[in-house]
């Protein structure tokens, strides 16, 4: 019985996979791109907590800027990091940049094949080692994400809530996997029944392939997790500081929730709301507040700017450097991109100083 599943899984892939850069068309063999391991890797390490739309123009950009491995581990931070800008998560891409040059030095621009290998590298882990095995490698790998949970869990009706509920998950899994390339291409059928058919909420079970052996008899509850925790509030305080048509921005340090990016002035984001110390002293202007969730807290940022006629002496933590007003549109985290838009909404193109 659990052959006949994968094999019925696989011929309902076969017609219904996603065509994805960073994907083999289901039962061809592995590319002979010499590249192919670093684009499978590349497009893991940008889809962790982040969806396959969003992640789709980011890594067309990165493949035709560092087109290799080589290519991004020569790249400087700043540029790695303006690139990323946008798409979260940042601590990625700095463990992104590790990676590139770990295996550009330590193992001559080629990834390793093997999970246990790859969990040696900056960045990957249990989930990553396992897809980039199977899916650049084809390896047999038991690759379990959400969607894989999902699906598993109805399939199996497990109610043993997460993240225990991964050991049973994964002897499920140990069951139905195929051998050599085809558990990639199970693999990722099984995401791509997550995305399609077995979601979240109305599942459309009357047409899953699985439908026969599925075990769920309220697949919405399934699978069981955690009660969520109330996530704390941070608060501070974000500078617009304006020249002339120039806008101050800083890099922030590199250590830290948003380590190396560029970002305007910011106060301290503390547990509760305190009076901060702008980067220079004037009439500085309320422009409302802002909020962004982290994963462990919700921030809410209070909005000031100043307008001067010239560019006034700033140094020390907000030495930095002094951009179009224009060109803030991007390459800055979405936390600072949200109070540019409130700024630039609410000011004209060129604003007196006041």
């Amino acid at each position: 019985m659990p052959m006949a599943l994968t094999h019925r899984l696989l011929d309902w892939y076969a017609g219904h996979a996603r065509a994805l850069p960073w994907r083999r068309a289901p039962g061809e063999p592995l590319p002979t791109d010499a590249y192919w391991p670093y684009r499978v890797w590349l497009s893991e390490i940008m889809l962790q907590q982040t969806t396959v739309e969003a992640v789709r123009p980011y890594f067309a950009a990165f493949t035709q800027r560092w087109p290799s491995v080589a290519t991004l581990a020569a790249a400087e931070d700043a540029e790695v990091m303006h690139a990323w800008a946008g798409l979260g998560y940042y601590a990625r891409a700095r463990n992104l940049l590790a990676c590139a040059r770990t295996v550009a030095t330590d193992h001559g621009g080629q990834f390793p094949a093997t999970e246990a290998a790859l969990r040696t590298l900056p960045g990957i882990g249990a989930y990553s080692a396992a897809a980039i095995a199977a899916f650049a490698f084809g390896q047999r790998a038991i690759v379990i994400d959400g969607n894989v949970e999902r699906v598993i869990t109805r399939l199996a009706d497990i109610h043993t809530p997460l993240p225990a509920a991964r050991l049973e998950i994964a002897a499920t899994l140990e069951t139905l996997t195929p051998d050599g390339l085809a558990a990639a291409d199970f693999a990722q059928a099984l995401m791509d029944l997550a995305r399609s058919i077995c979601t979240p909420r109305a599942p459309k079970c009357l047409v899953c392939p699985l439908r026969p052996e599925c075990s769920a008899t309220d697949p919405e509850t399934l699978p069981v997790k955690p009660a969520k925790r109330a996530r704390p509030v941070r608060h501070g305080t974000v500078w617009w500081l304006e020249a002339a048509g120039d806008v101050l921005t800083i890099t922030r340090p590199p250590s830290g929730l948003l380590g190396g990016m560029a970002a305007l002035p910011s106060s301290d984001w503390l547990e509760s709301p305190v009076e901060a110390t702008p980067p220079v002293r004037g009439n500085w202007r309320s422009f409302g507040r802002v909020f962004h969730g982290f994963t462990h807290f919700e921030l809410q940022l209070d909005v000031a700017a100043l307008f001067l006629p010239e560019r006034p002496e700033v140094a020390g933590e907000w030495a930095g450097e002094w951009r179009p007003r224009a060109s803030l549109a991007s390459g800055l985290p979405t936390a600072f991109a949200k109070a540019v838009t409130r700024v630039l909404a609410n000011t004209p193109a060129t604003t007196e100083p006041a």
